[in-house]
Order: C-alpha cells, then structure tokens, then sequence
C-alpha cells in the first residue's frame, strides 16, 4: 500500500512538472519535429544523463545495487517499429502518454482524444499479440544497455553521451536562436 500512494503521489508531481514546465502543450511538443523548439529533447536528454550518472554513480560508491534495477527486455526490431508508430502518433496528436494525461488535467479535450487513441491501440495490440507473437519475441537482446553493448566501461559511455549532448544543446540553441 506504501509503493502504490508512493507511486501516485511521485505521479502528481511528474505530471505537475511536465504541465508546468509547458510540456502539456502540443505544440511545444511538435516544435521539435518542425524545427521550432527543442525543449523536449533538452529536457529528456537532460533526465536521461541525469539519472544514468546518479544511477551508476550509486553503483559503484555501493549504496545501490544495480543488478536490482530492472529493465526492460530488448527486442530490437519490434521496438523499433513500436518507435515508429509511437512517433507517427506523437507527431498526429502532439502528445505522449504523460503529456496527454497532464493535458488532461488543465483541461486539454484534445488530450482526452490521444487518451482514448492510446486505450483503443493498446486494446487492438492485445487482440493482435496472439498472431504477431513470434514478431515481437524476435531478435531478443535480454536486457541490453549501451554499456553492455559497446563493450565499454559506463563512464566513457556517459563521457560520449555527455559530449554529443553538449554538441546537439549547442547546435539546437543555435538554429533556435536563428529561427
């Protein structure tokens, strides 16, 4: 009962932020597909080195033990269709799931629209999975990072994602401030 009102109340507030931060507006959501604005990509790819440097950081200072972490299975070619087709909706709509729900909260009826798309392609994806099972259990990787990929040890990974980050904020910064 504690990790579910953890959960929500974690959910209140991520959603609170993505509204606030004025990632519950389609079109800042868009911008980044018309070369408009690049807050989106700013902020995930922030989060994203963020938490992978407190992640591994925990890890080896032993506070945390990463093996404990879960994450998800790799299928790499059913998820880089479901990418696709996640984009295709994101770009129709102009929201992601946690953006719709957020929109929904300030009042957004478009949100509510992505909401009942996402619902009605989940439940076409379950009716589906019995006939596209073997598609999507192909090309299993287990639970692949890019580390673990590469082969290398996760700070050089971190040092190159932190450097092509700089270099994408520089130029993204760049071409808004021409537009």
């Amino acid at each position: 009962m504690n990790s579910l009102l953890i959960a929500v109340i974690i959910g209140f507030f991520f959603g609170l932020f993505l509204e606030r931060g004025g990632l519950g507006d389609p079109r800042k959501l868009t911008g980044v597909f018309y070369l408009r604005d690049f807050t989106v990509p700013k902020v995930m790819f922030t989060a994203i080195l963020v938490a992978a440097t407190g992640l591994y950081l925990l890890s080896d200072l032993k506070v945390m033990d990463l093996s404990r972490v879960w994450i998800v299975p790799t299928f790499f070619w059913p998820q880089v269709l479901a990418g696709l087709i996640f984009g295709v909706g994101f770009v129709l709509s102009g929201y992601c799931p946690g953006t719709s729900v957020a929109s929904l909260a300030s009042g957004r009826v478009d949100a509510l629209v992505t909401m009942i798309g996402i619902g009605a392609g989940s439940l076409l994806f379950a009716v589906l999975y019995p006939s596209i099972q073997g598609f999507y259990v192909s090309s299993a990787m287990r639970n692949a990072t890019l580390p673990g990929v590469l082969g290398l040890n996760h700070w050089i990974v971190l040092l190159a994602l932190y450097v092509l980050a700089g270099g994408l904020f520089y130029l993204m910064e760049r071409h808004e401030r021409r537009g």
